[in-house]
């Protein structure tokens, strides 16, 4: 008899754990959060000594890299305990500034100029003059693409890559698609100047990047388009980024007129024309990417489910 209780206490403890082949989906994203928020703790003491008085940009770089190979590691080290590998988890090393990520790119680039042309029809927005000469345009041209291409690595693997994958597995894609977005809006809102219009657009468009990785299959069309969109945002138009006007921009341009068209201090994504942008987006490429090619939750056949690792 107390064997046999025994016997039914381990089998329910292990059907709370493990689902039919390996660790339940909300278990290993306890496991994953556990490792990042360890480590960026401990990264966070080591800045604090390392670069001790740097400058607020030295800082925000620094840190940007720090979280995007913290999140990185943490995702390797699942994956060894899963038998996946990054490229399940949306960022196949191999595809990086392939054909998908400069498609990314030119969308992305097409649809900030788009915005800004029809609020320039609307009469809120202004292009204005060559702020820049000589060697700064190419200069601040390249610094910004390296920095926006680290804050998109950084913000779509953090929003969309292990913890999006593992989401689905327990509840779904579009269900772990809304949480994945509804985060990805409400991290920009300690960003100055930042309004609660802007972060529904943030989180639209953390929607529209997931469509996006839906139906391509990794990250490197949404990399592609979120680094284009904000290079062309802070650097060619000279615009607020999410609520941040920065320096080195190639145009003098200025904006006015109600908050709700101009976008008031958040810049372009404030604005109901980006809106409408994200609705005209998401009904282009649903059409354009018709295929769904992501998540592939099968596991590789050559690795052995975590449950037979932990049980021997």
């Amino acid at each position: 008899m107390i064997e046999s209780l025994q016997s039914s206490s381990f089998g329910l403890g292990r059907r709370m754990l493990y689902g039919r082949s390996e660790l339940r989906a909300g278990w290993r994203l306890c496991i994953f959060l556990i490792i990042v928020v360890a480590l960026i703790q401990a990264g966070n003491v080591m800045v604090r000594r390392l670069v001790h008085g740097a400058d607020g940009s030295t800082l925000f770089l620094v840190r940007e890299l720090m979280d995007f190979l913290v999140i990185l590691f943490a995702s390797w080290v699942m994956g060894r305990m899963e038998g996946r590998n990054i490229a399940d988890y949306g960022l196949p090393w191999r595809s990086m500034f392939r054909a998908q990520f400069w498609q990314g790119a030119g969308l992305g680039f097409v649809s900030i100029t788009s915005l800004l042309l029809a609020m320039r029809f609307a009469g809120v927005f202004y292009f204005g003059m060559i702020a820049l000469r000589g060697a700064d345009i190419w200069k601040w041209a390249a610094i910004w693409a390296l920095v926006f291409m680290l804050v998109a690595l950084r913000e779509e693997f953090r929003s969309r890559g292990y913890g999006l994958f593992t989401l689905s597995a327990g509840i779904g894609f579009w269900p772990a698609a809304i949480v994945s977005a509804g985060f990805f809006g409400y991290s920009h809102r300690l960003n100055s100047g930042e309004d609660w219009v802007g972060l529904l657009n943030a989180a639209a468009i953390g929607l529209f990047f997931c469509l996006l990785l839906r139906r391509t299959g990794n990250l490197w069309m949404p990399i592609g388009f979120h680094m284009a969109f904000d290079w062309g945002e802070t650097y060619f138009y000279g615009v607020a980024d999410s609520g941040q006007k920065l320096p080195g921009h190639l145009l003098n341009s200025t904006s006015s007129g109600a908050a709700w068209l101009s976008g008031g201090t958040v810049g372009p994504e404030g604005s109901l024309f980006c809106t409408l942008l994200i609705i005209l987006l998401w009904w282009i490429c649903a059409t354009w990417l018709p295929e769904v090619r992501y998540p592939k939750l099968a596991r590789h056949p050559a690795e052995k489910p975590l449950s037979q690792v932990a049980c021997g």
